[in-house]
């Protein structure tokens, strides 16, 4: 029997790949392969891809706003319509759970990020005119000129999706074309949201080239995509290690390149917070920790605290929990198998297992809880390995003698996505925040207080960036609207222009 072969958009047509090199996805709940196998294309399909994006770039440079908003609206009422087979396959392809994860969470995400970006698009908020009539200088944001390359996450079917996620809204609002590179995690899913994506592109009378996918791609034509001189930007959500290899690639070609990498967001808990209630912030670190088996970006994966009869209180607080708790499905092998590279790292450099440490037998694709700890002492002898990223249910906690040790571990940690601290509700705290928040506040995007970071609210005040290694450039944001389309637009400046020459964002407002 002929198998199940998942066709590429490329250039407004679904079609059979010109590779004969293919992939399947796993269940990671059974580990069994999926049946459908999916083409990895060549540098040729790529190419093409990027000349088609190219021409679809110039023709939706003069499409106006209401229409892109439109076609972000319908994206989202697609993905409504078609929620039961969206929820399926991703299930099938990353075991998240159908309820409440993937039906009642994620998906009204992201068609909630999809109207908001339509409402980005029709009020065009993000070309944030400027006009200078005294010397007859106007400027203006507006489309790069090329098509932006989407490279998704595992951890995110739907809402961080390279056909239906952030990055992809956000890329459209300000009319730049899609080129989707499917996480090889759930490809069906994917190809679902860009069927979807493309109807709504020809229904709207968009470019076909609007919305492109292509499944995988061998190592070299990856690099060469993000470098080349068609492409408008990149964004990447993904391992440091393959970041910094298109980064690498794009910065000497002078592309644009936005990249989410490894954040282990430190969770700092001051003395008099963990006095008044200890055992409540165990329970806390222990839900957050272990959500959705720990495969969050925003999980924290390093927590420190006082030493002493307080510090050992908590962890055993934090042990008991742990242990207790099931273990949940990981997104793939490759995500189990990080995580015992990951331990074995962090051990060799001074952590001690309190529990866990090693992955779980059987079809599913599990790794046991795990905390770590370290002395302060430890961590600063070697603060790069001990900051080594755990993407699971892995969190490592250092304990310090004293608030000097611990000002000195917070500077030096690298940056994160986020940063926490817990406080004294009654103000016992304020001396030693006073010391710390400063230091932790230049290394972290968003600072947060007295909760867990866990969760990522699309809100217009969201910043889901950081300093490097978090992300590529600490002045953008994945989330939050309009702030996430910055990172995809070009600024003009029109010197000495008649009126009726100008763009209609400088016209309608002079």
């Amino acid at each position: 029997m002929k198998p199940d072969i998942g066709k590429v958009l490329v250039a407004g047509q679904w079609r059979e790949s010109q590779s004969l090199s293919r992939f399947q996805a796993e269940n990671p709940a059974t580990g069994e392969l999926l049946a459908t196998q999916y083409p990895v294309s060549t540098g040729d399909e790529a190419m093409e891809a990027l000349r088609a994006g190219a021409e679809a770039a110039e023709a939706l440079r003069t499409a106006d706003g209401e229409t892109v908003a439109k076609f972000l609206e319908s994206c989202a009422a697609g993905i409504e319509e078609r929620a039961t087979e969206l929820v399926e396959m991703a299930h099938a392809e990353t075991a998240l759970p159908k309820t409440p994860r993937l039906r009642e969470i994620e998906l009204p995400r992201t068609t909630d990020q999809l109207r908001q970006a339509a409402r980005a698009a029709r009020d065009g908020s993000w070309q944030r005119p400027v006009w200078d009539e005294a010397r007859k200088i106007y400027s203006l944001y507006a489309p790069l000129g090329g098509p932006v390359v989407v490279m998704g996450p595992n951890n995110f079917p739907f809402a961080f999706n390279s056909a239906a996620g952030g990055d992809f809204a956000a890329a459209i609002a300000a009319g730049n074309p899609v080129i989707a590179k499917a996480n090889t995690g759930h490809p069906g899913t994917t190809r679902l949201l860009a069927e979807i994506a493309f109807d709504a592109a020809r229904s709207r009378r968009l470019p076909a080239s609007t919305i492109q996918l292509i499944y995988r791609t061998p190592r070299e034509v990856g690099l060469e995509m993000v470098a080349h001189r068609l492409v408008g930007a990149t964004a990447f959500t993904g391992s440091r290690e393959a970041g910094l290899q298109l980064k690498a690639a794009a910065d000497r070609a002078g592309k644009p390149i936005y990249l989410e990498m490894s954040s282990i967001n430190p969770v700092i808990i001051l003395e008099g917070a963990l006095r008044e209630r200890g055992e409540a912030i165990a329970e806390e670190f222990f839900a957050s920790c272990t959500a959705g088996a720990g495969q969050f970006c925003t999980n924290p994966g390093l927590v420190i605290l006082p030493g002493g009869e307080l510090g050992e209180r908590f962890i055993e607080a934090c042990r008991r929990k742990f242990e207790a708790g099931t273990a949940g499905v990981l997104l793939g092998r490759g995500v189990r198998d990080g995580l015992s590279k990951s331990v074995a790292l962090l051990r060799r450099h001074g952590a001690e297992v309190v529990c866990g440490g090693d992955a779980l037998p059987g079809p599913a694709t599990r790794f046991a809880n795990t905390l770590l700890r370290a002395s302060g002492e430890a961590f600063l002898r070697h603060p790069e390995e001990l900051q080594t990223e755990a993407f699971g249910a892995v969190s490592l906690l250092v304990c310090c003698r004293g608030l000097d040790e611990m000002a000195s571990i917070v500077k030096s940690i690298a940056g994160n996505l986020t940063g926490t601290i817990y406080s004294h509700t009654g103000g016992a705290d304020d001396a030693a925040y006073a010391v710390i928040e400063p230091q932790l506040r230049a290394r972290v995007g968003r600072l947060i207080n007295d909760r867990m970071p866990t969760g990522v609210a699309v809100s217009p005040a969201m910043n889901h960036g950081g300093p490097f290694p978090a992300t590529g450039h600490p002045g953008f944001t994945a989330v939050g609207l309009p702030a996430a389309i910055q990172r995809f637009v070009a600024l003009h400046c029109y010197e000495n222009v008649r009126p009726e020459r100008l763009p209609p964002a400088l016209q309608r407002s002079k």
